[in-house]
């Protein structure tokens, strides 16, 4: 790999430090929309992330990669508020978790939904208007326009009316995306939003969030697809359990990360890497939160290859 730019156009850095930036830490506390120093959470009495520090700054589309139960879902769950850190300092949008919720749009892997209920893809996505509207208010012209605006950009419009059980699994990804942006917030904590989709989709889905970044807010998204997160992302912090690194994206090519990340089982030929399929051992105890991988229109089997960006997938 020569120095200089990656195969994806993005800078490569060679350093390896837990944070890779010229700036100290106090500037990285000060411009961060997500910042934590020193985290350690978990579930009962096992640890699910140790001593994390992470700065996120605005603007940022951040793909957390990491192999399973390295704590990319419980990692979103502090930054949301949801999970209370055991210790060390989380601070989102200048403030303690949860304090500034109506900012913050967070989708979960799998929704727990009843499919058969009789609700409409408007209604779900009216729903991201609902912190912002109260218990009392209807939804007014301004709510309206802002689910239709959020439809149209994930290219749902035409499905509006639908019942949301009668969609595929990749429509429904894009429903709960609409639902986010009809929040209109600043920071986007999606896990794993483009696992499982066909291409078509994760290549919209991904348009969608980097519009996002350009407009200043805040992405940060898990994923295990490392093709993606080279080729779609601007930065990447792989973790296991704590923050290997947190870089520029074409971090992800790099063959130490890899092996600091996923402990030497990922195999690695040149500058092509292949990502597995997750087995579903996720950070949580089992039954806390169901996992789904759905593919439209193809069928790639758990553990199958897949390769990065320009590469075809080869042996195991």
């Amino acid at each position: 790999m020569s120095e200089g730019v990656d195969p994806s156009g993005h800078p490569i850095e060679r350093r390896l430090p837990t944070i890779v930036s010229a700036l100290d830490p106090g500037h990285a506390h000060a411009h961060a929309d997500v910042w934590l120093s020193d985290v350690t959470a978990g579930y009962d009495d096992r640890p699910a992330i140790e001593h994390v520090d992470l700065a996120v700054e605005a603007g940022s589309l951040l793909a957390v990669v990491g192999p399973n139960g390295a704590g990319k879902s419980t990692l979103l769950k502090v930054m949301a508020g949801l999970l209370r850190p055991w210790s060390g300092r989380v601070e989102i949008l200048g403030s303690v978790p949860g304090r500034e919720a109506h900012r913050i749009a967070y989708v979960p892997q799998a929704e727990t939904v009843d499919w058969a209920f009789p609700v409409t893809v408007r209604d779900v996505v009216m729903m991201g208007r609902y912190p912002a509207l109260g218990p009392f208010r209807r939804p007014s012209a301004d709510d309206r326009r802002a689910v239709a605006g959020a439809l149209d950009k994930v290219s749902m419009s035409a499905y509006a009316d639908t019942q949301i059980g009668q969609l595929s699994g990749g429509q429904r990804r894009r429903v709960f995306l609409a639902r986010a942006l009809a929040a209109e917030p600043d920071l986007f904590l999606l896990d794993e939003p483009v696992t499982g989709v066909d291409v078509t989709t994760q290549e919209d889905l991904m348009d969608v969030l980097e519009a996002q970044a350009r407009r200043g807010k805040t992405v940060v998204a898990t994923t295990h697809d490392l093709a993606c997160a080279a080729a779609r992302f601007h930065r990447v912090a792989a973790i296991n359990r704590t923050v290997i690194v947190n870089g520029p994206s074409s971090l992800v090519l790099d063959p130490d990360v890899l092996s600091r990340t996923y402990g030497g089982h990922l195999p690695v030929l040149g500058l092509q890497a292949f990502v597995m399929d997750d087995a579903h051992h996720h950070d949580e105890s089992s039954g806390r939160e169901p996992h789904y991988h759905e593919l439209d229109g193809a069928s790639r089997k758990a553990g199958e290859p897949r390769a990065l960006p320009g590469q075809r997938a080869g042996r195991r």
